[in-house]
């Protein structure tokens, strides 16, 4: 990634968390998840369409034998807040009953959508389910989660990055960028 110069608009920002830093972060996850699941072979689960960059490196990050499957969401009506009602457009390709599975999504906010995907996993009779989540922004937290691997912790900031985007945008970006209003 050095020497790329990445073209972005005027709304891109200063970086918040650079390359480097993700990268050594993510390292430190995938040897925690490793350690914990040692003999397990987990299942990750990630919620599309951002969590792609960070499923990719975390995994390769692990020293564990795992396999992937992911989900796709929309909250209906798009226009509504936070509390709207999420549907599944793309479920999961494998069973995992009996699996040890672990939900991987880029950024966990409100925690509602992640509240209603944890209980559409668990009614799947799961061995286990655990969250983990590269970025966490609690201040607009509305219900409480089990988070067992989080990343960093972000203040109330609009981000950009490292699959997260604006306007479908800058989910390339190998860093994360505040987002200028």
């Amino acid at each position: 990634m050095k020497g790329h110069h990445w073209q972005v608009g005027p709304e891109v920002g200063e970086i918040l968390i650079s390359t480097d830093e993700i990268q050594r972060r993510i390292d430190e996850l995938g040897a925690d998840i490793s350690k914990d699941y040692e003999g397990l072979q987990p299942r990750l689960v990630g919620i599309l369409k951002g969590v792609a960059p960070f499923m990719a490196d975390l995994i390769r990050a692990m020293s564990i034998p795992a396999t992937t499957d992911y989900m796709s969401i929309t909250k209906y009506p798009p226009e509504t807040d936070a509390s709207a009602a999420v549907r599944v457009l793309k479920d999961l390709d494998l069973s995992i009953k009996g699996e040890h599975v672990l939900l991987v999504e880029d950024i966990i906010d409100s925690g509602l959508t992640i509240e209603y995907i944890l209980s559409h996993l668990h009614n799947r009779g799961p061995a286990s389910l655990k969250v983990c989540t590269l970025f966490n922004r609690p201040v607009n937290r509305v219900v409480e989660l089990p988070l067992d691997y989080v990343g960093f912790d972000l203040p109330d900031l609009f981000v950009v990055g490292y699959g997260l985007d604006y306007q479908q945008k800058y989910r390339n970006l190998p860093y994360l960028a505040i987002l200028q209003a």
